[in-house]
């Protein structure tokens, strides 16, 4: 009995786990989760308005010539500098 309690906790704390994991993975409604750098790539979460701007769209023609879809980090990556991407961005707010 004992060994069915432990094993139904831990079903409720792995349970727990994975639901945290995906909220924290999943972007915002109208946002959208990119993966920046050129070796060290970092998530950041940007508005889908961003998707309409002409700046954005270069870097995203730059992440299509070098990925086409087939993206490394299973979401959308854009492989240039972090700096130049946080450039980009600050224009756009």
């Amino acid at each position: 009995m004992a060994f069915v309690r432990s094993l139904l906790g831990a079903k409720k704390i792995l349970g727990r786990s994975a639901a945290s994991k995906s909220a924290t993975s999943a972007a915002p409604k109208g946002f959208l989760a990119v993966y920046v750098g050129e070796s060290q790539k970092k998530r950041y979460v940007v508005p889908v308005s961003y998707l309409s701007q002409p700046s954005f769209q270069a870097l995203l023609s730059k992440s299509e010539e070098e990925f086409g879809f087939d993206h490394p980090m299973g979401g959308l990556t854009i492989p240039c500098p972090e700096y130049a991407f946080i450039d980009v961005t600050s224009r756009l707010q």
